[in-house]
């Protein structure tokens, strides 16, 4: 029985019809997103979108003041957390002061690395336990602070190192939430977050440790 012609109309639009959607499919397996470049090396560079970095272009002037304020302000947090480690009479007092290193220690590279990525200047460490040209930032010792600090041990050591960490931390509370109001990079508005969070548990069990609350 031979094919009537509507039939043969059928099977040669069907025919079409395939054709094209195989053409289509094959254009799409070598394009990206309709910009030319191949689907394999677009893939295979997924850390190169906007996306995977932040670009320096998102901060402002007040994330690199408090990445500029915060590096001297841990570094002395770490110096006092370090004096501890042998002058210190409680036990609490030690692993607290270890718990404050190995929190800033890490924050203090961090920031480092974004001023300079931002091509801004990383503050130098100063000699010592010298950190006056610091200390207007809220929360900063002298260093007739420190050196009184340097002289005791026991009981009165963990006296001082308390109630110094306790306004030193309040002044880094102080700063981060400059930071979290008025800062535009996402990363350092976290860390100021993470930095108010932690710092003011610590001031609670300091104060605790000091009976006072």
């Amino acid at each position: 029985m031979k094919p009537t012609r509507s039939l043969m109309r059928r099977i040669t639009l069907v025919a079409a019809t395939a054709t094209s959607a195989l053409v289509l499919a094959a254009c799409g397996s070598n394009n990206s997103g309709g910009d030319g470049r191949s689907g394999h090396g677009s893939a295979a560079k997924p850390a190169s979108s906007p996306s995977a970095q932040a670009p320096a272009g998102t901060h402002n002037a007040a994330d690199v003041a408090f990445a500029k304020g915060m590096i001297p302000h841990h570094r002395q947090a770490v110096e006092m957390a370090d004096l501890a480690v042998t002058r210190a009479a409680s036990h609490q007092v030690k692993e607290l002061a270890e718990k404050i290193k190995k929190a800033q220690d890490p924050e203090i590279k961090t920031m480092s690395g974004w001023l300079t990525a931002w091509d801004e200047q990383v503050p130098e460490e100063m000699p010592g336990m010298d950190h006056s040209t610091h200390s207007e930032m809220p929360g900063m010792k002298g260093i007739k602070e420190m050196d009184a600090l340097t002289k005791k041990s026991g009981k009165a050591f963990d006296t001082s190192f308390l109630e110094m960490m306790i306004g030193h931390h309040q002044g880094a509370v102080r700063m981060a939430g400059t930071e979290k109001d008025k800062g535009a990079y996402g990363r350092a508005k976290t860390l100021a977050a993470g930095i108010i969070k932690a710092q003011n548990a610590e001031i609670t069990q300091m104060n605790k440790l000091l009976g006072k609350s």
